[in-house]
């Protein structure tokens, strides 16, 4: 949260010198900073949707299971 109060900071302090690159390493850092914390909730969604998946396939397989013995 730190790397965004001072990028917010730097927009208020340089309102012109902004455009022309004041802030810059700031926005890298925060853009590192959002991909990194992207990568890890990609990453526990994936883990999420294969749980998810293997409950649908044996909830499909009981199903088949059931329709057989029927």
């Amino acid at each position: 949260m730190m790397i965004i109060e001072e990028f917010q900071k730097c927009h208020t302090d340089h309102p012109i010198a902004k455009f022309f690159g004041k802030c810059t390493d700031l926005k890298i850092k925060l853009d590192k900073c959002f991909r990194q914390e992207k990568a890890v909730k990609r990453k526990a969604n994936f883990e999420e949707s294969k749980k998810f998946k293997e409950r649908l396939d044996a909830y499909k397989k009981e199903m088949e299971d059931k329709v057989q013995i029927d």
